[in-house]
């Protein structure tokens, strides 16, 4: 059980979790300072605690750690509050008004609230716990209920402190288009460091967690701290380690240079931005963040995600009836549950300069409309699912002639056209409120079950002239208005399912998974590239979230070949999918790969809800992932050489997460292995020949 409880005496609070304890207290200037962070605490042990000892040095601050930096006073490090009142005032006096602990649903929430000694500004800041779960929810809502407005600068949902140790250690991923989620490890430095995207989404070269050790920090074992925020545009992440060795990591929305009006009965409410201590490596604190999405985040987090064939690559922008219920002939027997067309089939849609916006099927290439091809998908065994944009509009479309304002503009300035579109702006009512009807009637009309939702390019000319100077608030009001349609749609039809994507991985966060069932990880299909863009993703993410298709070799992105056996086996590692030219498969190829689906649906629940276990890296001679169903019965082995070693066989490898005392039997083989020895000594793997070999082990307890 989670829990939170107080002691008066010292105005001291402990938020307890299955394994951790979070304790602050009421300090000498009214905000709560930093006590501990770290393994489990008693409440007298957390009252009885002094805090982190003052920073050395003149002009170092108040001293101790505070959980929430305010601009004012003698603070020189980066504050989680900045505004500037109408008066011209920037510094803020907040004075504690109350505190409330309140149960519900299997959580607790501590709420502490502040009002300005001078100005009607009031901040509320909030701490979760849930039950069964390490990750503690941290976010705020700020007030200025007068006029004229104030102007917010900067709003961090959170600051996070780190207990002190020799040294720290930062993990995080980066990368691009093609190449995200490509995991970093450096030495934290006596600096700001800011991760950060200024796209208006989250974006292919970052994405919005960190991971902090104390440099000694293992797969397996040592302590490390995380943060993530739960947010889908623009954002920024802080880890901010001072000379004299403190460290706090501040997060929030936004990025410099925008600001928010504040007034009347508006509020700013920020998003959420989650921490975890893991005192077992950085695999612990994956597996701790993989519960946390499914027990708190995903809407239907107990689905088994089907088996999808996705058209894109077989077919780009050249569809049509006939070409799609071929490729969904040869999709059915392959086991397939989800047939998905891709781009192409609406409006003017022959490429990409026209189209976005006009949500009509073509009438050359579906002359009667999508019913014949969805009645033979579902006739053939298959669910639909349909490619969308809603965001984005080509100036070359009906919609963009009829609203040329609905996209996002500056007065007197030019509109950057990337990939031959705009973006619209859904902070507009009426943007919002166009979107929701022509999707909804396209769900009404037909029977789709399954929406990939892409977003192909960032902001630019982030305007809006007619608000005038609230026009920054669409940084925040697009974002809440793409959540808010999406549940929406939702609530109107339950069999939906959605997937994010953003020209790849670009828009994967716990914001947009509150909203969708699964993300698309990257446009990349290559198998070989795939393994380290799944393991910076898998640091954060879970399994089941994580779409990978299996495509044709060479790839079309590096012109790798690859063979089918590893091309699916890498795929298996997440939700899996094909997206090959089906057309041009051998019958061969047809049946391996019926095969191999069929595996795959006996292994995907261990997969898709499973515990998992980074056994090996990229860049190993063997590269090894490993799920272990949530009652223990079963464990899958997914292990890949892409090289053979001259001379060198590949050596056993030991498993994690079984039981010592039990034996364990290879479904495949018979085999039977005592669970002691798979941990230490290690499970035996057996390769095919050649380059880009693979296998797949599942283990039963006996």
């Amino acid at each position: 059980m989670s829990s939170i409880l107080s002691a008066a005496h010292t105005r001291t609070w402990l938020l307890s979790t299955p394994s951790t304890s979070y304790a602050l207290r009421v300090g000498d200037v009214g905000l709560p300072v930093h006590l501990h962070w770290g393994v489990p605490l008693t409440l007298a042990q957390a009252a009885s605690m002094a805090p982190y000892g003052p920073a050395h040095g003149i002009g170092d601050g108040h001293g101790h750690p505070e959980e929430y930096v305010v601009d004012g006073g003698p603070r020189f490090g980066l504050s989680s509050l900045q505004l500037r009142f109408p008066d011209g005032t920037r510094p803020v006096q907040p004075t504690l008004l109350g505190d409330k602990v309140e149960e519900a649903d299997g959580a607790a929430t501590l709420t502490l609230s502040y009002a300005d000694e001078h100005y009607p500004l009031t901040l509320d800041l909030h701490y979760r716990v849930h039950d069964g779960c390490d990750v503690i929810e941290r976010w705020c809502v700020l007030r200025h209920p007068s006029d004229p407005p104030a102007l917010v600068t900067r709003l961090d949902s959170a600051c996070w402190t780190l207990p002190p140790r020799p040294d720290y250690r930062l993990s995080h991923v980066t990368g691009h288009w093609g190449a995200e989620s490509q995991l970093e490890r450096v030495t934290v430095a006596r600096a700001e460091t800011t991760l950060t995207s200024r796209r208006g989404l989250t974006g292919h070269h970052a994405n919005p967690w960190v991971m902090i050790d104390a440099g000694d920090a293992t797969e397996d074992a040592g302590e490390v701290w995380s943060a993530a925020l739960a947010w889908s545009g623009s954002w920024r992440i802080t880890v901010d380690r001072s000379p004299t060795d403190r460290v706090q990591v501040l997060g929030g929305y936004g990025h410099d240079a925008v600001t928010w009006r504040l007034t009347g009965d508006d509020c700013l409410r920020t998003p959420v931005f989650s921490g975890l201590f893991s005192a077992d490596g950085f695999g612990g604190a994956s597996r701790g963040w993989h519960e946390h999405v499914r027990a708190h985040v995903l809407p239907r987090p107990d689905e088994v995600r089907p088996v999808v064939y996705n058209s894109w690559e077989a077919t780009g922008f050249a569809v049509d009836e006939a070409g799609q219920q071929r490729l969904a002939a040869l999709a059915a027997p392959l086991g397939v549950e989800l047939f998905v067309m891709d781009d192409g089939w609406f409006g003017r849609r022959l490429d990409d300069n026209a189209g976005l916006g006009d949500w009509t099927p073509n009438p050359d290439r579906f002359p009667n409309g999508l019913t014949p091809l969805i009645d033979e998908v579902h006739r053939l065994g298959m669910r639909f699912g349909l490619w969308v944009e809603p965001e984005m509009v080509n100036p070359d479309s009906d919609l963009y002639r009829a609203y040329p304002d609905w996209v996002l503009h500056s007065a007197n300035r030019a509109r950057t056209e990337l990939r031959q579109q705009l973006v619209l702006n859904f902070a507009r009512p009426d943007v919002a409120e166009w979107a929701h009807g022509w999707l909804d009637g396209l769900l009404r009309e037909h029977e789709i079950d399954f929406l990939k939702w892409d977003f192909n390019r960032p902001f630019t000319e982030a305007g809006w002239p007619s608000v005038g100077e609230d026009a920054d608030r669409l940084w925040i009001d697009h974002v809440t208005g793409v959540y808010a349609l999406l549940d929406r749609l939702r609530a109107d039809h339950p069999r939906l399912r959605i997937e994010s994507c953003a020209g790849g991985g670009g828009r994967v966060d716990l914001g947009i998974l509150a909203h969708t069932d699964e993300v698309w990880t990257s446009d990349n299909t290559d198998a070989y590239d795939r393994l380290g863009i799944q393991y910076g993703f898998s640091q954060l993410y879970p399994a089941g979230i994580m779409a990978a298709w299996v495509t044709d070799s060479p790839n079309w992105l590096n012109g790798r070949a690859v063979p089918l056996r590893f091309r699916f086996h890498v795929a298996m590692a997440g939700v899996l999918a094909v997206g090959g030219n089906l057309t041009e498969w051998s019958p061969a190829e047809l049946a391996e790969a019926a095969s191999l689906v069929a595996q795959y649906k006996e292994i995907r629940p261990i997969v898709q809800h499973g515990r998992q276990y980074r056994l090996a890296p990229p860049g190993a001679p063997v590269t090894a992932v490993q799920y272990v169903a949530p009652d223990g019965d079963r464990s899958v082995v997914l292990a890949y050489r892409p090289f053979p070693t001259l001379g060198r066989l590949p050596q056993p490898l030991p498993l994690r997460g079984l039981d010592p005392t039990a034996v364990y039997r290879d479904d495949a083989t018979g085999a039977e292995h005592p669970g002691a020895l798979l941990l230490t000594r290690g499970l035996p793997l057996a390769f095919p020949s050649g380059d880009y070999a693979s296998t797949a082990v599942t283990l039963t307890r006996l």
